[in-house]
């Protein structure tokens, strides 16, 4: 999972979170708020009554002091603006037949659902009602008892906590948007940071990446390019080591070439001579068959291991390319191998762009990855059709493409993985190159494809 979605999803959690806890407030903080008001209405009615209490008294000191109230003028308009919604208040000692009054609560907010109005109850109980004295200096004045309607109270709650939902909902929404493109904007530059390391993977090492605000990410992109240039230099001394491997063993094999040529090859031309003379002297002075039959069986031999010697030194002195050019050189070696049986499998040869100023390393690794790839092919499968194509890809990408594709099946993947000397080797002469190698599954056998560029 992306490190944008992770985190986005970890922001969202946090405001769900806080949004529950917003709405447990506000449940409890409304379902209490009733609690205030009821308080509020007892002693506003409480301090309306005590100053018609004490009007009358001066009005009609005749009167007894427990008949001054209830007197009509205290259930009134006025009365009704201080006692607040959903909420009764009652005078004791009441009158006959005298009802409570009650605040407006017709139209008070939404209609809880019935889960709220279950809830809500039994978690935060229920609510007391209030006595207010109507005179503190006066016991027989009475007092007023303020009662809030339950009903009433929980619609309040309800309405409360969808006004409050509303804007926190709003609210959350905002912060998560904008949150989440703070993180996306924040960890933009990771995707310039695996950019580069894909390109490093690629073998593009200086890799220069932009200049970061973040303190973290910009020590993470100077270790980036500190490991890019690290293994740059690296990458240059094995490729150096490796080109100087390579030049010292074909100086080896030049050497051992010459060694063989003139060692070897004069000796086995002696044999040949003195088999060539037993055979004649034996035939010409007693007829002995059995030595001529014998010397002519030495000869058959040296011819044998002459033109195995032949070969050996074809591959070991220098290689053709250095003489006729890259494109002659790989003609010949396609016409070799074809002229050495007609049991041999078809080789096609496919040369496409121009090859006739490729010369140097360039010319002599390609020569050496065709080679080694035709005898594998040859040697190591039952193949009866094997494709060599070399192509040219001019303009920017200026390099060289050998593929050697064959028919005769093989796994690919152990292939890949083998230490063979000849794999071992044209992996090294194009690592040393820059180029790079692969050995892919083919149409019913493989493929390998080597890469060198001409530019370096």
């Amino acid at each position: 999972m992306r490190l944008v979605l992770q985190l986005v999803a970890r922001l969202l959690l946090i405001v769900a979170l806080c949004l529950g806890a917003a709405t447990i407030w506000a449940t409890f903080d409304a379902y209490r708020s009733v609690d205030r008001a009821t308080a509020a209405s007892a002693q506003r009615v409480a301090q309306a009554l005590q100053a018609l209490y004490w009007r009358e008294l001066l009005l009609r000191s005749s009167r007894a002091r427990e008949h001054l109230l209830p007197v009509p003028d205290w259930r009134t308009l006025d009365t009704m603006k201080l006692i607040s919604p959903g909420v009764c208040v009652a005078f004791q000692p009441a009158a006959a037949f005298e009802k409570p009054l009650c605040g407006q609560s017709e139209g008070l907010g939404q209609a809880p659902p019935r889960w709220f109005a279950a809830l809500v109850p039994t978690f935060l109980g229920s609510h007391a009602e209030v006595v207010r004295p109507v005179s503190p200096r006066a016991a027989a004045a009475g007092t007023v008892v303020a009662t809030p309607d339950a009903a009433a109270a929980i619609s309040l709650a309800w309405d409360y906590v969808l006004n409050v939902i509303d804007v926190a909902l709003l609210m959350a929404m905002a912060i998560a948007l904008l949150a989440s493109l703070a993180i996306a904007h924040a960890l933009a530059p990771a995707r310039a940071i695996v950019t580069a390391l894909q390109r490093m993977a690629r073998g593009q090492y200086r890799t220069r990446l932009p200049r970061f605000r973040s303190m973290e990410l910009a020590m993470i992109g100077n270790a980036v390019g500190e490991l890019g240039g690290r293994l740059e230099e690296a990458t240059e001394q094995r490729a150096a080591l490796t080109r100087r491997l390579i030049e010292i063993r074909d100086d080896e094999r030049r050497a051992l070439a010459r060694e063989l040529h003139d060692e070897f090859g004069q000796n086995l031309s002696a044999i040949l001579a003195f088999a060539n003379t037993i055979e004649t002297a034996s035939t010409k002075r007693n007829g002995n068959d059995g030595i001529a039959q014998d010397a002519r069986m030495i000869s058959q031999a040296t011819h044998h291991l002459m033109a195995s010697l032949r070969d050996a030194l074809k591959r070991l002195r220098n290689p053709l390319p250095e003489e006729l050019g890259l494109e002659a050189s790989l003609v010949n070696l396609v016409d070799s191998w074809r002229s050495h049986s007609a049991a041999r499998p078809a080789i096609q040869l496919d040369l496409r762009g121009d090859l006739t100023d490729i010369s140097g390393p360039a010319a002599t690794t390609a020569y050496r990855v065709a080679q080694e790839c035709l005898t594998n092919a040859l040697r190591h499968s039952a193949a009866r059709e094997i494709s060599l194509r070399v192509e040219r890809r001019a303009g920017e990408d200026d390099a060289l493409l050998i593929r050697v594709e064959d028919d005769g099946g093989g796994d690919a993947e152990r292939v890949a993985q083998s230490a063979g000397f000849g794999l071992t080797g044209i992996r090294e002469r194009v690592t040393a190159a820059g180029g790079s190698l692969s050995i892919l599954p083919a149409r019913g056998g493989l493929s390998v494809a080597a890469t060198i560029p001409l530019a370096a």
